[in-house]
């Protein structure tokens, strides 16, 4: 369904936009998710709006069938996109888990701002765009993704997130559409 609005107060949040995520393989082509994440930030920030750059750290300590692959993390890892053209006023959030509200005060800052509305996009659908999505949609705020602009690993996750989750949760549209509700 697409997008029908967007809140005067809305910020974007993007999710897990950096240099180890971006080096996974993914269902989409990562240098994709990465430009059209840029271009929603460059629009936020021409609007005055927040732009929240999220990164990940870790992974919860919890044992899972899947564990971590990879062990130890490249030195660069979490460094955020330069794409991105990260700005003082931006938001940077570093999390531990998958999603971005659990453990940071991405809530707090975003109270804090009046934000009433946030767009997500970032890599992994499955993961740390869908924990955000379920989070932000508990918290009450309204959610819109950005179904362009996220991708993951596995492109079954992704498809059932897109199709099935997603709409549960949030309005779903494409980045221009959503660049069109902004403007």
């Amino acid at each position: 369904m697409p997008a029908t609005t967007l809140d005067p107060n809305t910020a974007l949040v993007l999710i897990d936009l950096q240099k180890g995520i971006l080096a996974l393989p993914t269902a989409h082509p990562s240098a994709d998710i990465l430009g059209r994440g840029a271009l929603l930030a460059a629009a936020f920030r021409e609007r005055g709006l927040p732009v929240v750059l999220v990164r990940v750290v870790g992974a919860a300590p919890g044992r899972s069938d899947a564990p971590l692959r990879g062990g130890r993390f490249p030195a660069d890892f979490a460094d955020l996109a330069p794409e991105l053209g990260c700005q003082d006023s931006d938001i940077v959030v570093t999390k531990h888990t998958w999603g971005a509200f659990h453990g940071t005060d991405l809530d707090l800052q975003l109270r804090r701002r009046g934000v009433t509305q946030i767009v997500l996009a970032g890599i992994a659908t499955g993961a740390g765009v869908e924990s955000t999505a379920r989070a932000a949609h508990e918290h009450g705020y309204h959610v819109t993704i950005a179904t362009d602009a996220v991708t993951d690993p596995d492109p079954e996750i992704h498809r059932v997130a897109v199709e099935k989750v997603f709409p549960r949760l949030a309005e779903t549209d494409t980045t221009e559409n959503i660049l069109k509700l902004l403007a």
